[in-house]
């Protein structure tokens, strides 16, 4: 399917100040980006690198008083995400080399503090998809999704003890259990066009038979076309802008994604 899909952010800034933003796609084996705008006002110079996980990144300091960032896409993505029951876990020693990161321990997902409880969840089950399925029904179960309601950002041992928390939330706690059964396992933030209030949205992806699969708590299955923006551990890498020094007043943050009849001409 094609999608066309918009971020627009709104600052009141007081000095100058530096920013990373995260608001690029890139084409990949599930998406293609056929067109998109990238426009910053008032004009400042960017430069662009690709950071440790293939994020398109974007550094500027932005001007003093109002400055706005306004981000299109139009791209081609999967109509369907493949699920794959009893595809096999991949032991470590035949992982490749850019999946290793994604086992240890991280900031927000404290995977060696969810051994046993993994290991319980999972209880005859297969290894590999039916583990990472069995994960994602017990978050579905016993976590209440509050969108909107998340402002600072928790862990999955946070949300394990508090029952309740947004999609970046859930993703957490999933990758944790995986990443405690040897599962490499990602977070992934970018677009989701059913969703309802329309804002960014958070996933995870597992490694198992060899390929990555697409996992979200937050859904009973994978509705609606979606286009990643940024791959990391956890929340802390994939921030879609990131300021530094004196805090700034985001004043507005307005997301759209709408599904095109077709290619763009």
């Amino acid at each position: 399917m094609w999608l066309h899909a918009s971020c627009f952010l709104e600052f009141n800034i007081p000095v100058p100040t530096p920013f990373l933003l995260m608001l690029r796609p890139r084409s990949g084996w599930q998406q293609w980006v056929a067109r998109e705008q990238y426009v910053l006002s008032p004009s400042v110079p960017v430069v662009e690198f690709t950071d440790l996980f293939g994020n398109l990144c974007q550094r500027l300091v932005s001007p003093t008083g109002h400055f706005t960032v306004h981000s299109s896409v139009d791209i081609e993505t999967a109509d369907a995400y493949d699920t794959a029951p009893g595809a096999q876990f991949v032991e470590v020693q035949q992982l490749p080399d850019d999946t290793l990161p994604f086992l240890h321990p991280s900031r927000y997902c404290e995977s060696d503090r969810f051994t046993e409880m993994a290991r319980s969840l999972v209880s005859g089950r297969a290894a590999g998809y039916d583990q990472c399925a069995a994960i994602v029904d017990y978050i579905r179960n016993t976590v209440r999704y509050t969108p909107g309601a998340g402002q600072q950002i928790i862990s999955a041992t946070e949300l394990n003890e508090l029952g309740s928390g947004v999609c970046r939330d859930m993703a957490h706690l999933g990758i944790a259990c995986c990443r405690a059964l040897s599962i490499p396992a990602r977070m992934v933030v970018g677009y989701l066009e059913t969703l309802e209030p329309m804002d960014l949205h958070a996933w995870f992806e597992a490694y198992i038979g060899h390929r990555w699969y697409t996992f979200d708590p937050t859904q009973v299955g994978l509705q609606g076309g979606r286009i990643a923006i940024a791959f990391g551990r956890d929340a802390a890498d994939v921030a879609i802008y990131t300021q530094f020094g004196n805090p700034v007043e985001l004043l507005n943050m307005h997301v759209n994604v709408e599904r095109m009849a077709g290619a763009p001409c």
